[in-house]
């Protein structure tokens, strides 16, 4: 993602993050704003095309935003949600839901 021209194509409330999420960024080296900006930014991660045009749906009709991310050399599964109301977006691991 190009930082000149990023936008933020929806607000993201209040963020949170879950222990699990927490702990594996840390362990990756991850910074919660890289993958909050990469969200925010329409950078839906490994999603398959479908889901993509989804979330672009979603975007535009206030539906709920998941972008799925993997971390470290293991590729550990990360997703970050945002409420269809976008009063909150959560950072969290796909067996926290």
């Amino acid at each position: 993602m190009n930082n000149k021209n990023w936008k933020p194509l929806f607000p993201l409330g209040r963020t949170v993050t879950t222990p699990g999420a927490r702990e594996l960024m840390h362990r990756t080296g991850v910074h919660p704003f890289q993958l909050l900006l990469r969200h925010q930014a329409g950078d839906w991660g490994t999603l398959d095309a479908a889901d993509c045009a989804a979330n672009d749906r979603a975007v535009v009709e206030g539906a709920q935003i998941l972008s799925a991310y993997e971390l470290g050399e293991n590729r550990e599964k990360m997703w970050v949600i945002s409420d269809a109301d976008r009063s909150s977006t959560v950072i969290l691991l796909p067996g926290e839901c």
